[in-house]
């Protein structure tokens, strides 16, 4: 690897419950991708990443929030936050941090972004 991350499989669009369903037909009767998760947490086969559509009454619009992995958490954000990229690990619970090393990034224009370490 040559960065300090790369995309990942999963991909979050947030939703407002006023167009969650509207949006979950879109995808499963619509387009038709396969669903590989049902009831709250819905999800589909979204080519060789994953399309999670997550019920977000609290929202007024819809948001992407996009996965990078990296083999070293620590180095990455250290590298992110030298650049000054926005951390704010408020946004959503993470996982718990015994077995999960991760956190919430920001690029310039808003855009959540996960960025987890892989196993080794």
């Amino acid at each position: 690897m040559t960065g300090a991350a790369v995309g990942g499989i999963n991909i979050a669009m947030k939703v407002p419950a006023h167009q969650y369903e509207a949006v979950v037909a879109f995808y499963r009767d619509v387009l038709k991708l396969p669903e590989l998760e049902g009831g709250s947490d819905v999800s589909f086969a979204y080519g060789p990443n994953r399309l999670w559509i997550d019920n977000v009454p609290q929202m007024s619009q819809a948001e992407l929030w996009l996965e990078l992995v990296t083999p070293s958490f620590d180095d990455a954000a250290a590298t992110l936050e030298a650049a000054g990229v926005t951390r704010n690990d408020g946004i959503e619970p993470l996982p718990n941090s015994d077995t999960f090393r991760g956190g919430w990034f920001f690029n310039p224009a808003g855009i959540v972004h996960l960025l987890k370490q892989t196993k080794a």
